[in-house]
């Protein structure tokens, strides 16, 4: 399997360039975070408070072991547990023993393609319900990412600001060109339909 990660700053456009891959066709793996955040805001907890790192650690696992359907070997991933490191980081929380379980075994092991696509800032931060971070704020948030998937060995693709659709066809061009000459006919490269 494949795997391969697209990270950034809040609000780079990393979710629309996923939702176009998908629509091409991609596995895509869905953010935890996110959605740990909402859930907990929804419940009236803090988010950042006990436990956080580990819930979204959690989810990220259960995501990554849901099953893949038959023949597909390549997957792409909203975030990985190494952003959750740079996140914790961000956030002062400690390094849990889940999270180092959970970073470890992808510095060793390889569990993810050593490419680690990086949506670079489009200039501003639309807030959310579960993103209230400050552009200035975003940009930390970008160099503690850089700085954590560095640190565990990958090497940094930038996606530079563009279309979504310019964007997503960039990413896609990497994809095939690392499986191969033959790209998508490659036979140790299925997408999902």
């Amino acid at each position: 399997m494949k795997r391969y990660i697209i990270t950034g700053t809040p609000s780079a456009g990393k979710t629309a360039i996923l939702l176009e891959l998908e629509a091409r066709g991609y596995a895509v793996v869905p953010e935890a975070a996110t959605d740990v955040i909402a859930r907990r805001q929804a419940k009236g907890q803090p988010w950042h408070g006990a436990c956080f790192i580990d819930d979204i650690v959690a989810l990220q696992r259960r995501r990554q072991e849901a099953a893949v359907p038959p023949g597909v070997t390549v997957q792409v991933f909203d975030r990985s547990p190494v952003c959750t490191l740079a996140l914790a980081w961000y956030v002062e929380q400690p390094v849990s023993d889940a999270l180092a379980g959970e970073v470890d075994p992808i510095m060793r092991a390889g569990v993810y393609q050593r490419r680690v696509f990086f949506v670079r800032p489009v200039g501003f931060v639309t807030a959310t319900a579960a993103r209230r971070i400050t552009y200035e704020q975003s940009l930390e948030f970008e160099r503690r990412h850089e700085h954590a998937y560095r640190s565990c060995g990958f090497s940094v693709v930038d996606v530079p600001p563009g279309t979504m659709v310019e964007r997503a066809a960039a990413v896609e061009r990497l994809i095939r060109s690392w499986a191969g000459a033959q790209g998508m006919s490659d036979p140790g490269v299925t997408l999902a339909r």
